[in-house]
């Protein structure tokens, strides 16, 4: 059997005198709380020594506003007695039950008004209330009723049992040592020589000691924060703007037609307020109506500035890529952003209505293609996804475009991202002229596989076990 500690001891020899009680007188012949006399006990009982029993009691107590009904009555009661012939809600009002009273005795049936006229129902009675009020029960439904008033309330207490079991009253007659165990050496019983009296306590070097939960970073946020740190170190500078967006920057100055169902009410979150266009913003309405001078033709139709004033949710952190270009229109750009984007989405263990999105854009004279996939490469790589393969796909505003996959262990190849060069017509009428490469991706995406989710929810999900459990770092590489 496993070593017993001393108040393990100290509680097996109480118990061998009453064999049965409960903690509390317990705690007092032992001098602890009755929270101590618990734990030694349910320690006690792993052994087999000592079995518990968690009882609970519910009782029903009056409140400070049912100690004076008890004496006074109830309100509906006070005020009946003041119902007589010609009686007026006027006449009523005066009275200090007036206000809780009147409404319960029209509640319960107990009054007819009419007009300002208040008489008494024949056989009115708040006798069965009182009698309730002076002996609840708990399963009555006038007792119900006056807890729900604030007027009683519902106690519960907790006690436990604790009582000897046959193998450890057979410990207790055989005999146990309990004298005091000495769990530190000091210095003077080193120097003394007083330590060769001590009764050491015993351990048990193979049992695992209680874990302790540091505070830490949330998991997801610690993504986010790697992610960041990846792209700080490759020489982008990080974008802010706020989650409220124009929707000309949010999808006309990124030429998407204004009839395109991404920008539907069932798609997108409105928002009723609106904002003035920005200065030249005759050259974005030009280049969607018939490409503007340059070699596309535009999408035709009409381009209606009130529906570019509205204000939405972002939708992508897009928007802050654009508004950055415009106003730094002269190479070298290599900017990056990380925030929240709202789409209307059905919500499912794979897809919510908010998420984070990150998005990034190299400008300058020389880049190309060939930088964009090498850049993608190298982010995917820090983050500890080596095997990473490209495929052809399609953006409204980007040409030429691609997705990025990355192969994980046990699932195969996942789709992490979208990314292009911008189309002349998004960057032609901010005057640029240099290539843009751009990028977009999921964090949620990457977060799930990092931590081994198969709910995308679990990210946002108040769920200390998930926080407590999931280690700082993951592996030696920090990598999935």
């Amino acid at each position: 059997m496993a070593e017993l500690t001393q108040n393990e001891k100290r509680l097996l020899a109480a118990l061998g005198k009453e064999e049965r009680t409960f903690a509390t007188p317990l705690a007092g012949l032992l001098g602890a709380t009755p929270e101590a006399v618990v734990q030694w006990a349910h320690l006690a009982q792993e052994k087999g020594l000592v079995a518990t029993e968690r009882i609970v009691a519910r009782e029903l107590v009056y409140t400070d506003e049912g100690n004076r009904y008890l004496e006074t009555g109830l309100p509906e009661t006070q005020l009946l007695r003041e119902i007589r012939q010609g009686a007026t809600v006027e006449d009523l009002r005066k009275h200090a039950a007036f206000a809780i009273g009147f409404g319960q005795l029209r509640k319960k049936g107990l009054i007819r008004v009419t007009g300002s006229a208040v008489e008494k129902i024949p056989g009115a009675s708040t006798d069965a209330d009182e009698a309730a009020l002076k002996n609840p029960a708990p399963d009555d439904p006038r007792t119900k009723d006056l807890i729900k008033r604030g007027i009683l309330a519902e106690h519960e207490t907790v006690q436990h049992k604790v009582s000897i079991t046959p193998e450890g009253l057979a410990l207790v007659q055989a005999g146990l040592d309990l004298r005091a165990e000495t769990g530190t050496l000091t210095r003077d019983q080193i120097v003394s020589g007083t330590w060769r009296d001590c009764n050491f306590r015993r351990y048990d070097v193979k049992k695992l000691p209680r874990r302790l939960y540091p505070g830490k970073v949330h998991p997801y946020q610690r993504i986010i924060g790697e992610m960041r740190e990846i792209l700080l170190t490759m020489g982008f500078e990080e974008l802010y703007g706020e989650i409220i967006q124009q929707c000309y920057w949010n999808f006309d100055a990124l030429f998407q037609p204004q009839d395109h169902p991404a920008r539907e009410m069932q798609d997108t979150f409105y928002l009723s307020e609106t904002l003035p266009l920005p200065q030249g913003y005759e050259k974005v309405k030009a280049m969607h109506i018939d490409g503007g001078g340059t070699s596309s033709t535009g999408w035709g139709g009409t381009w209606k500035e009130e529906k570019a004033r509205q204000c939405v949710l972002r939708t992508h952190t897009t928007c802050l890529s654009i508004q950055h270009l415009a106003a730094h229109r002269d190479p070298p750009v290599k900017a990056f952003a990380v925030g929240r984007v709202y789409r209307r989405e059905t919500i499912d263990t794979t897809h919510l209505a908010e998420f984070e999105q990150l998005e990034g854009i190299v400008m300058d004279e020389d880049v190309t293609f060939a930088n964009l996939l090498g850049i993608l490469r190298e982010f995917y790589n820090r983050m500890g996804l080596d095997s990473v393969r490209f495929k052809p796909s399609y953006y409204p505003y980007t040409e030429p475009s691609l997705d990025a996959e990355a192969y994980v262990e046990g699932i195969g190849w996942v789709e992490m991202g979208g990314a292009g060069v911008f189309r002349e017509e998004v960057t032609a009428p901010l005057g640029i002229t240099c290539p843009v490469l751009a990028w977009g991706l999921g964090i949620s995406r990457i977060a799930m596989l990092r931590l081994g989710l198969k709910d995308l929810r679990l990210l946002h999900k108040s769920d200390i076990q998930f926080l407590r459990e999931t280690p700082v770092i993951t592996d030696a590489e920090g990598g999935i």
